[in-house]
């Protein structure tokens, strides 16, 4: 069994996209779609920057999801795939959960655009920029990182964001709050903690501002049932029903991406070939849940060639 799967923020890189739309008509004319939907020149901020412009949470989301669409666009359009003959699953990392939908057909390319840019730019205004911080805690375990953010908190908010894989966690909330949880890591016995460059704490109460906003755009969105079955974040476990799909979206922006009990849900249902579309993030956290599974990264045309071929 086969997953194809999407990454989050922090996989933008100025340049991305470039390569694709040069080789590929069927790519170009993805990265159109998605500025006619935005009525904004993404791909131009996408290849030529400047960085901080793409940084931008209300930028980079959009533009991450229409890096792995484009990718998969190609494949489509170029080498007959398809995605629901290929997959049996799709599954994507905070944001990426949109991109695999659009993936799977639930939400179509523009409607997916419009949200992600609602979406970065009401996470950005829910919390004042300064107030909010979040750290990525190596070496540790779901247990050592939640003992910690109950320790470091204090009385604000301090949380679980995102459980990757069995050795990263990432924390999210009050800046003092996870200020305190970096300066104790060691007495928790776990080797680091990092403060991010993020402009907000995503994935932690202090964003319900931003799922009431999320709520009410995804209430007037049209929702499909997906052609595979969406492991959803705040689950990990499969849905495909569009008011579940709805819901879990609006509790995503809030609650923990478990990404490593998602990995290794799917494993256990039977999963052994996970392919990322769009990025290189995914597979080295995919290899830790799951030595023994598959993983390859699809992003450029030779990467597309190779997986037409063996696929």
């Amino acid at each position: 069994m086969r997953a194809f799967l999407f990454p989050g923020q922090g996989s933008q890189s100025v340049g991305m996209g470039k390569a694709l739309a040069d080789a590929s008509p069927a790519a170009r004319e993805l990265f159109q779609e998605v500025d006619d939907a935005l009525k904004q020149n993404l791909f131009r901020i996408m290849i030529e920057g400047p960085e901080s412009d793409l940084t931008l949470t209300e930028n980079a989301q959009p533009a991450i999801m229409a890096n792995a669409i484009a990718t998969l666009r190609v494949m489509q359009r170029e080498g007959g795939f398809s995605l629901s003959d290929k997959g049996d699953y799709v599954a994507g990392h905070s944001l990426g959960e949109y991109s695999a939908l659009c993936a799977a057909e639930a939400f179509d390319l523009g409607t997916t655009a419009r949200l992600l840019k609602l979406r970065g730019q009401a996470m950005q205004a829910a919390v004042p920029v300064g107030e909010g911080a979040m750290a990525a805690l190596l070496g540790a375990d779901i247990e050592k990182a939640q003992a910690l953010a109950d320790a470091a908190a204090e009385g604000e908010v301090c949380t679980v964001a995102n459980d990757n894989d069995p050795s990263q966690v990432v924390i999210s909330g009050h800046r003092g709050a996870i200020e305190r949880a970096v300066a104790m890591v060691k007495d928790h016995g776990i080797k680091r903690g990092v403060l991010l460059p993020v402009s907000a704490p995503f994935h932690c109460p202090l964003m319900q501002p931003a799922a009431d906003a999320m709520a009410l755009a995804l209430a007037d969105a049209v929702i499909n049932a997906p052609l595979l079955p969406v492991y959803a974040n705040v689950l990990a476990t499969p849905i495909a029903d569009p008011n579940e799909i709805r819901a879990r979206l609006v509790e995503q922006v809030t609650g923990r991406v478990r990404w490593r009990e998602s990995v290794a849900a799917m494993w256990e249902a039977g999963v052994t070939d996970f392919v990322e579309l769009g990025g290189k993030v995914l597979g080295p956290m995919v290899k830790r849940i799951a030595p023994d599974a598959t993983v390859r990264s699809v992003v450029t045309m030779d990467d597309i060639e190779a997986a037409l071929g063996s696929l």
